[in-house]
């Protein structure tokens, strides 16, 4: 029996990874930032996700992260697993050991550069799914990836009663709405872009995973729920008054400005793992301007 589509809710917040000056996981400070997003407006974060910095963590360091954030959200919201990988053994095994964590649902990212052919996509997805009995959100970027999941794969995915919803970052209005005319109303798409998330919602999507939620979480969960209940030109308002700060954390690569922008309000969320670096001086000053027009320092 499928899931209700309502179980990952509106605003995924697609979680920024704290590392400590000497490089390592920030344990504390990720238990501090996932209470901090369920208290402001998100319904789940995404753990090891590509704003998490996922591709530069050991396949232990992912483990211990889901352990520590998922006791610290303790029920308040969703831990979502960042389990893909671009070897589908390594994404079965992980996707395992966050099962047997208690995580409540896996996101699974197309695998990134080995480019494979539509089958092979539908055949890494399904054996992954058909180790877990978690629900999944599958995860499709082009842009970092190479390959783009296609609407009739996603409809053959769909068959497999676990696999619920896709985080849709293709940028594509018209892929959104084939996704949508193939798979109905009992599967759940979510924008991967922040600045599509009205327009995405006008499609019949359920919310969005989001980067800039770190910032105004309660506006975007706001915006959301004003469109669904009907006050469209609400919705509107707030998609126009946060369009400077949806695009301006994309200045450069994700999670650079929005982990520059974290810190600067205040949070010890440290650096970056090569090959991210840090912010230029221009980008900075950006940021921070950015960052005093919506008032958050």
């Amino acid at each position: 029996m499928r899931w209700i589509t309502v179980n990952f809710g509106s605003v995924i917040t697609a979680m920024v990874t704290p590392f400590k000056e000497n490089g390592k996981v920030n344990f504390a400070q990720a238990q501090k930032l996932a209470q901090f997003l369920m208290e402001n407006g998100s319904d789940g974060v995404v753990v090891s996700g590509t704003t998490g910095e996922a591709s530069t963590m050991s396949f232990g360091e992912k483990a211990d992260l889901f352990t520590a954030v998922k006791e610290a959200v303790d029920g308040k919201g969703l831990v979502i697993a960042g389990t893909g990988d671009n070897e589908t053994k390594t994404s079965v095994e992980l996707s395992e050991i966050a099962t047997k964590i208690g995580v409540d649902g896996l996101l699974l990212v197309v695998p990134y550069y080995n480019k494979p052919p539509q089958e092979g996509l539908y055949q890494h997805f399904k054996a992954v799914a058909s180790t877990t009995p978690l629900p999944i959100m599958l995860y499709n970027i082009p842009s970092r990836t190479g390959s783009n999941l296609l609407p009739e794969t996603v409809q053959r995915l769909a068959q497999m009663d676990n696999i619920i919803a896709i985080k849709e970052a293709t940028g594509a209005m018209d892929q959104v709405s084939e996704l949508r005319k193939r798979l109905g109303d009992t599967f759940a798409i979510y924008s991967g872009d922040d600045s599509l998330t009205l327009p995405m919602l006008a499609l019949g999507c359920s919310g969005v995973v989001s980067v800039v939620a770190h910032l105004v979480g309660k506006k975007i969960k706001i915006m959301i729920e004003s469109f669904q209940a009907g006050n469209i030109q609400q919705a509107l308002n707030i998609h126009l008054e946060l369009f400077d700060l949806f695009r301006g954390m994309f200045i450069t690569t994700n999670p650079i400005p929005v982990k520059t922008a974290l810190n600067l309000m205040g949070w010890d969320l440290g650096g970056f793992r090569l090959p991210m670096v840090a912010v230029s001086e221009k980008e900075r000053s950006f940021i921070e301007k950015l960052l005093k027009q919506y008032q958050l320092i």
